[in-house]
């Protein structure tokens, strides 16, 4: 794999479109100070997902964009894309070429294409992993890195050893699945709290449940015994009535009666 070209647009120093054609050999950019080395490494590791302000020498990441100068107006965005060539064996991938962009604009929104594709970070992160071209890997040395990894702690040396080692990826991937573990490990926690309480639920529902199947059979049990008394009570009126009915008939005969003798 070969980096093949590095383009810029609106990044900190340069403003206007500007192509860096990398040909065999070159392992090294140099000149004075003050003419954009560390701009064009800071657009690498950018281009790359560093997220870092402070690491770009700025306060927050709308910084890289040029700022414009006495006789330039500011850009509205910055734009960096690395061009690599040679790719499908090193990233195991169908691509001979690869093009990675990331833009940013002042209103502090950005993202990442990938071959001029709308792309995650994660994507590229995991495309590059283990291949010594990450924003932090030992294939970029910028002036004053050789000493500080020689005198740094044993662990930040051992990351640079890892990544040339090739097991940075499988170390990721490690961490990955054992955050998944632990997620999953908690959600079973809750899932077990609340088949607890589902349970306990179900009981009380069942006893629920049972006390209302009571209650209609039991009243069933009374419309029924309502619906007999009531036909008793129904049929006691009736005899009544006719009773009643035959005393009043008795009555008028008697008058009638009554009324003839006394004529």
């Amino acid at each position: 794999m070969h980096l093949q070209s590095l383009e810029l647009f609106g990044f900190k120093s340069f403003a206007d479109k500007t192509v860096f054609n990398f040909h065999e050999g070159v392992t090294a950019i140099v000149g004075p100070n003050g003419c954009g080395k560390s701009n064009v490494l800071d657009a690498v590791r950018w281009a790359l997902g560093e997220q870092s302000a402070k690491s770009l020498r700025g306060d927050e990441m709308a910084d890289v964009i040029f700022n414009g100068a006495d006789t330039r107006k500011p850009v509205g965005f910055a734009e960096v894309s690395l061009t690599f060539t040679d790719c499908a064996e090193e990233l195991g991938i169908e691509w001979h070429d690869v093009r990675v962009t990331r833009r940013v604009y002042r209103d502090g929104n950005s993202e990442y294409l990938l071959n001029k594709t709308p792309c995650r970070l994660r994507d590229i992160q995991g495309l590059f992993a283990d291949t010594g071209i990450a924003r932090t890997a030992y294939s970029m040395m910028e002036q004053g890195r050789i000493d500080m990894i020689l005198s740094s702690r044993p662990e930040d040396r051992r990351a640079v050893f890892e990544e040339a080692a090739g097991i940075t990826k499988y170390k990721t991937q490690k961490r990955e699945a054992l955050r998944k573990l632990e997620a999953t490990d908690a959600n079973l926690l809750r899932i077990g709290d609340v088949i607890k309480e589902v349970k306990r639920q179900i009981g009380s529902l069942q006893r629920q449940a049972g006390k209302a199947r009571r209650y209609q059979a039991l009243h069933a049990d009374l419309r029924v015994l309502e619906t007999h008394h009531a036909c008793k009570q129904l049929a006691s009126l009736e005899r009544d009535l006719a009773a009643s009915r035959k005393e009043i008939e008795r009555l008028m005969d008697s008058e009638k009666t009554v009324a003839r003798e006394n004529r």
